[in-house]
């Protein structure tokens, strides 16, 4: 990889986070919010039509945390020719098993991470500065997927850029881990009414978060914080108690988001 200027990095860092945005939420919001997505929508969990000033908004803030992020990745790969991280770019160094293993931890962390980090976002000092903006989208819609407040998406941006300088990580497989994080936020960032209800909520599916469960999230801001696995939700106790019973159209909750 040739080396560049952070300046570089930077501007076409940039460009590519903002156009995976714009690419990604935009052709997931096309498909199910356009005029043919009332034959998708699970009637029994009605979602609130999206609001054009809070797309907006949204937008906005995706637009800032594509700007922190592209930052962090610019130190990186200025570092990265340094010789001072541990990312490499042969898949024989540590054996193409590595690859996959460290894919899923680099996952399960992030996960930990994101999900103590959220819950002190939430904390009533901190909740304005860090994570109020966000949380305007009562109703989330792929557009609130990156809607990170900027100082929220400098400490999410922190633990890729911590991790670097720690763990053997190939290339291949930090731009695996962002390519599922950006699907799986704009996923879970659908709202409850637009994929089947059990999607991805079948027996093993249980343990993976996905639209109705973060649905929930923003309804009621006291529970389901994780961001991959509802491991830590089950663990601490911030599972939605009635969650069972959203899945099946039949709980408290269905009425709140009709």
């Amino acid at each position: 990889m040739r080396e560049q200027s952070f300046e570089f990095y930077n501007a076409a860092l940039f460009a590519v986070i903002l156009a995976r945005y714009f690419v990604v939420a935009g052709a997931v919001y096309w498909f199910f919010y356009s005029s043919f997505s009332p034959k998708l929508i699970n009637q029994r969990l009605r979602h609130r039509s999206p609001s054009w000033p809070m797309i907006r908004h949204d937008i906005k803030l995706s637009v800032l945390s594509a700007a922190v992020f592209a930052v962090a990745a610019a130190f990186v790969l200025s570092v990265y020719h340094q010789g001072v991280t541990r990312l490499y770019t042969d898949p024989h160094t540590y054996g193409l098993w590595y690859l996959g293993a460290s894919y899923g931890a680099v996952l399960i962390l992030q996960d930990a991470y994101f999900y103590f980090t959220h819950r002190l976002f939430h904390h009533p000092r901190l909740f304005r500065w860090l994570h109020q903006g966000h949380h305007r989208s009562r109703y989330p819609t792929p557009w609130t997927s990156f809607a990170f407040d900027p100082l929220e998406a400098v400490v999410q941006a922190l633990f890729l850029v911590g991790l670097v300088f720690v763990l053997p990580l190939h290339f291949i497989t930090m731009i695996a881990v962002l390519t599922t994080m950006t699907v799986w936020a704009v996923l879970n960032h659908l709202g409850p009414d637009r994929l089947p209800a059990l999607f991805p909520h079948h027996w093993l599916g249980q343990w993976v978060i996905g639209p109705a469960h973060h649905s929930i999230h923003h309804l009621k801001y006291t529970v389901h914080y994780g961001l991959y696995f509802t491991f830590w939700d089950r663990l601490v106790g911030t599972q939605d108690v009635s969650y069972r019973q959203v899945l099946s159209g039949a709980g408290p909750e269905t009425s709140e988001v009709d």
